[in-house]
């Protein structure tokens, strides 16, 4: 069983912050304070949630999805903490630590992912595939057990480079986050070959559906792991772990979100109708409302969807009371909007947003377009990776036109070794940009 002592450890890897004039702030808040103002969080702004490049003021990206998910973790957090108070499972205002934590997990949770969505993740990955087939030395030069982090490229993975490694202290911890915030943060704990041989042994354990770490920080995750006294599965070289229990309330919290919010979109946008919006909203509350005389039809969804998001929260709540026992043992292998009371309406909701939502004419138009905006930066800029290994990884020595080339679009070229940090370097550069910036340095590169 992993215990909470450790499991909230409030620790972080490089010096510790110090405040000014006597202030203290507790270690969430200067986790969700160097998020929040970090640049990854900040671009957030121009990526898609749903609907890429929409000209609606009104519908979602993922900076405010980021933050309204952060809401809803931190009620979850205090839910879910206040009874672990009660039981005893953890000291008298302890809510306060797993709240705090909890919000700044869900602050983070979207920062690796790329421009376009999760169609961006499936662009970025399938043109490394492609390239792996090229026989092109600079991906002959990957290791076999290394491609996956590339072909099957992955935003969590990406986040949890971004906030250990590349932002703020570079090389040196990152943002040097909390190690309870860490372990929240993390909902695949393993690297990308020990999930693929997991996966193709059968294990259904919820925590290898995807991979979250890349070898670059492996190191650094066992670290962390090992002070949450996470439980460890495998051998020393193809370690994987249990779920933070934490991590359950931060998925929680994005699921009922995405699943709820995407439908106020989908009616904003005109995608889904207002009874079709109406019919899937009203059974998660637990109060029946009716739309008022002076209510416009928009009103009456915005009053649904808080409603909504709240019965969300409480049934998550009692979830995690009811399989309190399987998750602190780390046998828990579901989620808890699926374990809920309220699992048939998100599953409702799943269904339609499947049916019609997300294969949408705009929407699919224009994933086909973000994928080919996508190809067409890594394409321009892999003549400065080529010239680089044709270098020796000497950058002063590198051409005339790729050393204009870099200097065009920004690239950051520090600490690139070899081909396996070189396509790191690609796709950081890639997966950070916002979705208007990809569609800028495309038509740069093209010629367009």
């Amino acid at each position: 069983m992993m215990n909470w002592a450790q499991l909230l450890h409030a620790g972080r890897n490089g010096a510790e912050p110090k405040d000014q004039k006597g202030i203290r702030r507790e270690p969430y808040i200067i986790d969700a304070d160097r998020i929040s103002f970090s640049a990854p969080f900040r671009r957030l702004a121009n990526k898609t949630q749903v609907h890429p490049l929409h000209d609606h003021d009104h519908i979602h990206h993922r900076l405010i999805h980021s933050v309204e998910t952060a809401s809803v973790g931190r009620s979850l957090g205090m839910g879910v903490g206040q009874w672990l108070e009660d039981e005893e499972h953890i000291a008298p205002g302890g809510r306060h630590d797993i709240a705090g934590m909890i919000q700044a997990a869900c602050l983070a949770h979207d920062i690796g992912n790329p421009p376009f969505g999760h169609s961006g993740e499936n662009a970025i990955g399938a043109w490394f595939a492609a390239q792996f087939k090229t026989g092109s030395p600079l991906f002959t030069d990957v290791a076999n057990h290394l491609k996956p982090e590339f072909i099957d490229f992955e935003g969590n993975a990406q986040g949890f480079r971004i906030i250990s490694r590349l932002e703020m202290y570079r090389n040196d911890g990152g943002m040097r986050l909390s190690h309870g915030v860490l372990g929240a943060f993390t909902k695949y704990p393993v690297t990308a070959d020990v999930q693929t041989a997991e996966k193709s042994s059968g294990n259904p354990y919820c925590g290898l559906k995807k991979f979250g770490v890349f070898h670059s920080e492996a190191d650094h995750f066992h670290k962390v792991a090992n002070t949450l006294g996470l439980i460890s599965e495998g051998t020393d070289e193809n370690r994987w772990y249990r779920r933070h229990p934490l991590v359950f309330l931060v998925e929680a919290a994005d699921d009922i979100c995405y699943n709820i919010v995407d439908l106020e979109d989908a009616f904003t946008s005109g995608d889904l109708s207002y009874d079709d919006v109406k019919d899937l909203l009203t059974p998660l509350s637990h109060f029946a409302t009716d739309r008022s005389a002076d209510n416009t039809r928009a009103e009456h969804i915005a009053h649904l969807r808080a409603l909504a998001i709240g019965g969300g929260v409480a049934a998550c709540v009692e979830a995690f009371k009811i399989h309190y026992t399987a998750i602190m043992s780390g046998t828990f292998t579901s989620g808890l909007v699926e374990e809920s009371d309220k699992a048939a309406e998100f599953a409702a909701i799943k269904k339609l947003a499947n049916t019609q939502l997300f294969t949408a004419p705009r929407k699919t138009k224009l994933e086909v377009s973000g994928r080919a905006t996508i190809h067409n930066v890594l394409n321009g800029i892999l003549p400065v990776f080529t010239d680089l290994q044709a270098k020796g990884w000497d950058l002063d020595q590198l051409g005339d036109y790729e050393t204009q080339l870099a200097r065009a679009v920004e690239l950051d070229l520090r600490d690139i070794t070899d081909s396996y940090s070189a396509l790191h370097a690609m796709a950081d550069y890639t997966s950070g940009m916002t979705d208007r910036y990809a569609v800028k340095i495309s038509r740069m590169l093209t010629g367009i």
